[in-house]
């Protein structure tokens, strides 16, 4: 279904991985109303990452994905997550271990913050997970199952690659829960430092809410044109 032309299409995320604030701010004016979500993440931290976030919020209206995959002991992550909603920020990433994502949503309680959980990032393999002494088991089957047991947890939504989406969107426990996907990919791109990957039509269509797309766009000479064609591919 195409959405009306006047209503900015919030399934594409922006991954502003720039250097800093400075330059994030500059991107966003760039793209102007093309793009109404921004995903800022570890990279920008130091760069005034948090500045840029209030101010896209704020002063621009734009909704703020904050990617910062929280992991660490319960209370810490509480207090870590009751200190990042005092932002107004949409989402936040924890990683998907269900003490962290119960952790999580204590901290974010009583604001609008959604917590989404990592299953198992998308620049890794099975060779990568046989490196780090993860279990044995495919690994769709095993980001599906790490997706389940963070909605029980009590996660507003997980992060999952595309190839994963389909099958987590097909679990009892998804029922009204949001599925967002990196590792999204225009045809013919170049994949950078991502191993499983689709296009942002196939991500929509396998069941995700949002699609994360960075270098795509903002290396592209055009980002605005690049984003805008990217939004025309969406079902």
């Amino acid at each position: 279904m195409t959405r009306p032309d006047t209503q900015p299409d919030d399934r594409l995320i922006l991954a502003t991985d720039v250097p800093h604030a400075v330059a994030g701010l500059e991107l966003a004016q760039k793209l102007g109303d093309a793009v109404s979500f921004y995903k800022i993440g570890l990279g920008m931290l130091t760069g005034g990452g948090l500045a840029l976030a209030n101010e896209l919020k704020q002063d621009h209206g734009k909704r703020i994905f904050l990617d910062m995959k929280l992991f660490d002991i319960g209370a810490t992550v509480e207090a870590a997550v009751r200190g990042l909603a005092q932002f107004d920020i949409d989402f936040l990433t924890v990683h998907g271990d269900p003490h962290v994502v119960r952790a999580a949503k204590e901290g974010a309680a009583g604001s609008d913050l959604k917590i989404l959980a990592v299953t198992i990032l998308t620049s890794l393999d099975r060779g990568d997970l046989d490196a780090s002494l993860i279990r044995d088991g495919a690994l769709p089957d095993l980001v599906t199952e790490r997706a389940d047991r963070a909605f029980e947890a009590g996660a507003d939504g997980v992060i999952a690659s595309p190839q994963e989406a389909a099958a987590i969107r097909a679990l009892g426990s998804s029922a009204g829960k949001l599925i967002v996907t990196p590792g999204v990919r225009p045809a013919g791109a170049d994949l950078g430092d991502q191993k499983r990957v689709a296009t942002p039509a196939e991500a929509i269509a396998a069941g995700a809410d949002h699609i994360v797309v960075g270098r795509p766009i903002w290396k592209a000479p055009d980002a605005r044109q690049a984003a805008q064609a990217i939004l025309a591919t969406l079902p």
